[in-house]
């Protein structure tokens, strides 16, 4: 979908279509663009911009808060049309996912077609525009998804794959950030053609498991399926401090708090996992993560609590100022935990 959170937002109210929008915090306060308007995106805006800094590249911007819960009711709807041309949708997000159309209600073979009709459809019923990247494999349709937005499709046949992926900036790859982004440029890898050079036991080096996937790609190789129904990976919560803060007796408030709407969502979900895995994000924005897989699963704060110190104790929060902090739990299992008496892990000494 185009704009998704900020194209229902203009569609809902008339007086935003046509301005800049922006869906997140308020320009006040410390949080980030979740979503913007076209208009706005012309003034540099992206989403994960501080809001602050938004307003001040575009004055005149609206800023609204988010509606989850709206966004959540259209996306069903988006997803049913999906459906009504095949049962393989794989969602990514609630405005996007993989479709599988190779035999679909239509039985038409053409793909870009099918794409065309769905597009016309989403903005016939739900007056929304959708961008569709049409190709062979996952990856490759991924990429072609933002080449021609808002309202476009991109298709990549199979005989133009490598020639199009050669003079793609490493960039655009699809799975590479920022990071990883900056190390190939270090290495003198700028776009596919670069990459390709390169042998899969010296990416396998360079970027550990990453880089079979990263030397199959490259060369158009994806065999990944559409899976129509995904297993929940992990489930997490996190937070952005009003001040950035160093304050030890604060960061743990905020952890303890985090663990038990992490608890409400484990039970709610009547799911566990074996895996914690803490995020904290300095002041300077750099970002890390600390993580312990455990020999049973956790559900419930106490135990999330229990094992946080060490991770904690792991990264420089207390000694650097911390603007973000988040828990996650991962490697789920409908495996019942067993309780356990365990030393409360608060106050730290």
């Amino acid at each position: 979908m185009d704009a998704f959170f900020a194209s229902v937002e203009q569609k809902d109210n008339s007086e935003f279509k046509g301005k800049p929008l922006i869906v997140g915090g308020s320009p006040q306060s410390r949080g980030v663009v979740a979503a913007c308007s076209y208009e706005a995106r012309r003034f540099g805006i992206h989403s994960a911009m501080v809001c602050a800094k938004a307003a001040q590249l575009c004055p005149e911007a609206i800023f609204v808060r988010p509606r989850m819960q709206r966004y959540k009711e259209v996306s069903l709807k988006i997803m049913s049309i999906f459906r009504k041309y095949t049962p393989l949708v794989e969602p990514l997000s609630l405005d996007e996912a993989f479709l599988d159309v190779t035999i679909n209600s239509q039985n038409n073979p053409s793909a870009t077609i099918l794409a065309e009709k769905i597009c016309k459809q989403i903005v016939s019923e739900l007056g929304l525009t959708a961008s569709a990247g049409v190709s062979f494999n996952k990856f490759l349709a991924k990429i072609a998804s933002d080449l021609n937005k808002p309202n476009g499709i991109s298709t990549i046949p199979p005989d133009q794959a490598i020639e199009f992926l050669s003079t793609l900036p490493i960039g655009k790859f699809f799975g590479v950030g920022k990071v990883t982004e900056k190390k190939m440029k270090q290495l003198g890898i700028e776009n596919g053609l670069d990459l390709r050079r390169w042998d899969e036991e010296k990416l396998i080096l360079h970027f550990g498991k990453s880089g079979s996937f990263l030397f199959n790609i490259v060369q158009g190789i994806d065999h990944r399926a559409v899976q129509p129904h995904r297993v929940r990976k992990s489930i997490g919560n996190e937070t952005t401090l009003k001040f950035d803060s160093d304050n030890r007796e604060q960061i743990e408030t905020i952890l303890s708090d985090l663990s038990l709407q992490i608890e409400h969502s484990l039970a709610k979900l009547k799911t566990n996992g074996y895996t914690i895995t803490l995020k904290v994000r300095y002041s300077d924005f750099t970002t890390v993560t600390r993580s312990r897989t455990l020999r049973s699963p956790i559900s419930c704060s106490r135990d999330i609590l229990f094992h946080l110190p060490r991770l904690l104790n792991s990264t420089e929060a207390g000694r650097r100022k911390v603007r973000l902090l988040g828990i996650s739990i991962s490697n789920l299992t409908a495996e019942k935990s067993i309780p356990r008496q365990l030393q409360l892990p608060f106050p730290y000494y």
